[in-house]
């Protein structure tokens, strides 16, 4: 069960309320841990989103360009038909060249189309990529901020002990700093 950034500030007020300067800090650590937490979170969704219509983009031109692949394959075939007919009955012949033509000019914009398709396919999927690279990192950023958290309460648990404090600040800037990569390293 996730916790709430409103938990952790309540937390952090009641130690506040002792006096101690030091729980004070270690209080005021875990709240703006917190914020920070809250935020990167909001940013893994919405990269999590981003990768999830980034893939069904591609999808949907991959669907597409499969149709417009299908498409070409009858002009194609229509193509080969009158070829067949122009040579077979020599009556016919510059009637069946003139709509073998038409089906070779048709076939060939319809592969240029399905060909630009493709590579919206490749596109859409690269961008899912990255975006779902960004969210396992803000995960993992995210989780450093709350192990962070947890550990700061240790500090105020065990009575003024530093080590817990002082390893929850460092937890808390791994996390802000694997979040800036996720963004920074592609």
């Amino acid at each position: 069960m996730e916790e709430s950034p409103l938990e952790h500030h309540e937390q952090a007020e009641h130690a506040a309320l002792s006096g101690d300067p030091f729980i004070i800090r270690v209080s005021v650590t875990i709240a703006i841990l917190a914020v920070i937490a809250a935020a990167i979170s909001s940013l893994e969704n919405v990269e999590a989103g981003r990768a999830l219509a980034k893939l069904s983009e591609a999808n949907l031109s991959q669907n597409k360009a499969t149709d417009n692949w299908s498409f070409y394959q009858a002009q194609r075939l229509k193509k080969t038909i009158y070829d067949a007919l122009a040579l077979q009955t020599p009556e016919k012949a510059d009637e069946a060249n003139k709509q073998s033509k038409h089906y070779d000019e048709d076939s060939k914009k319809i592969e240029s189309e399905a060909r630009k398709l493709e590579a919206e396919v490749d596109g859409a999927q690269e961008e899912s990529r990255i975006h779902e690279h960004r969210h396992h990192r803000l995960t993992l950023a995210a989780t450093f901020l709350h192990v962070g958290i947890a550990v700061s309460t240790i500090a105020i648990i065990a009575k003024g002990q530093r080590w817990p404090w002082h390893a929850a600040l460092l937890l808390g800037l791994a996390g802000i700093v694997v979040a800036a990569t996720a963004y920074a390293l592609q």
